[in-house]
């Protein structure tokens, strides 16, 4: 079978007793105020064995309560979808991720640009910037997705390609505006098409999706009476913010359907009968990309010992993969014990500290390997 169904964790070899110490960790972390809202989905072996929502919607002692099926901002969860829609036009041969960037984005000229190739947008290696210069004042103007790409294709690199690596979100835009290039479609669109809606992941949307920013999950415990200026003119509530549709942190969605996302990746691209993804794509995605420079990430996602990604945990196996989000969400994937964790909250919270060890608890609830 290739697809998730529910089950029980005994029957798969996991201590209920594990996940429960799992749970603790978010519930503890609500009544101490350092999240407000929490999700916990636990696949393993193709079966959903945990599945719970924690505290609330929004800081209101009045807000509906969290459930399993609460829709977050993932933040950069996004980044490995927007590759997942990029090695899809691969496998059809539009794109080569060997190509130079400026054969699919002519403007991206000059000062070394034209030694970078697409592989280097999606592993960090570009020499892109993480953010642009004049990052706030664009959002302060409501500036569209254009005018960011406008922005990439000028900014000074940190670096020459290919020589170091510096997590940076504005490749994975230059990604997203060479899929938009090819396909003649916006992204949204296209990973509506291509990736949702063949996976049935109704809960997911690069932008609004057409919901409504008060019925998806708040980011962050202060209310919207509280925030500041500019959070409450372009901060991660505003409607502005959330319908952007940001390539490298604007996603929307919940527990259930990133589970299929990921189960997806481990059945080697396919699910219910979808081919989606080619095997050969989808290994890829899992490769390290950069062993030259000591550097671990594959394309679009994070491995297990990327350099600035640990919120999986230190138990994982050295073929996991997956990615974090800033608005304080993490989701992995680990082919060796077959087992696959979400955990979505509305804040980092200590540098990431309370993802690891929810995760840890998840993997140490293993007992049949």
């Amino acid at each position: 079978m290739e697809i998730l169904e529910t089950g029980s964790p005994e029957e798969v070899g996991v201590d209920s007793a594990g996940l429960e110490r799992a749970e603790g960790h978010l519930s503890n972390a609500i009544n101490l105020g350092d999240i407000s809202a929490a999700s916990l989905t636990i696949v393993r072996r193709r079966k959903v064995i945990f599945e719970r929502g924690y505290g609330l919607m929004y800081p209101a002692t009045d807000a509906p309560k969290v459930n399993p099926g609460s829709i977050f901002l993932l933040a950069s969860i996004t980044k490995p979808v927007t590759a997942w829609s990029l090695m899809q036009l691969v496998d059809e041969g539009e794109i080569s991720i060997d190509d130079p960037v400026i054969h699919y984005l002519p403007k991206f000229s000059g000062e070394m640009r034209d030694q970078v190739l697409v592989r280097h947008l999606l592993s960090h290696t570009s020499g892109l910037p993480d953010m642009l210069p004049n990052n706030v004042e664009l959002r302060r103007s409501h500036a569209t997705l254009d005018e960011f790409v406008e922005g990439a294709q000028k900014t000074p690199l940190l670096f020459p390609p290919n020589s170091s690596f510096s997590y940076q979100s504005k490749g994975t835009l230059l990604a997203a505006a060479i899929v938009e290039r090819v396909s003649g479609e916006s992204l949204r669109d296209f990973q509506q098409r291509r990736i949702f809606s063949p996976l049935d992941m109704r809960s997911s949307s690069l932008g609004l999706g057409g919901r409504r920013v008060e019925d998806l999950v708040w980011c962050g415990t202060v209310s919207a009476d509280n925030e500041s200026e500019d959070e409450r003119s372009w901060g991660w509530n505003t409607e502005y913010w959330r319908n952007l549709g940001a390539p490298w942190g604007g996603m929307h969605s919940n527990g259930r359907d990133l589970a299929v996302l990921l189960q997806t990746a481990m059945n080697g691209g396919r699910y219910d009968g979808h081919r989606i993804l080619s095997l050969a794509s989808t290994q890829a995605m899992q490769l390290n990309q950069n062993t030259h420079l000591g550097a671990p990430w594959g394309l679009g996602w994070a491995l297990s010992d990327s350099i600035v990604w640990n919120r999986c945990g230190e138990l994982v196996s050295n073929k996991t993969f997956g990615h974090t989000g800033a608005t304080g969400t993490v989701a992995w994937a680990d082919p060796l014990r077959e087992l696959i964790c979400i955990v979505l909250t509305n804040k980092m919270s200590h540098e990431g500290s309370l993802l690891r060890r929810v995760s840890n608890a998840v993997s140490a609830a293993v007992v049949d390997p």
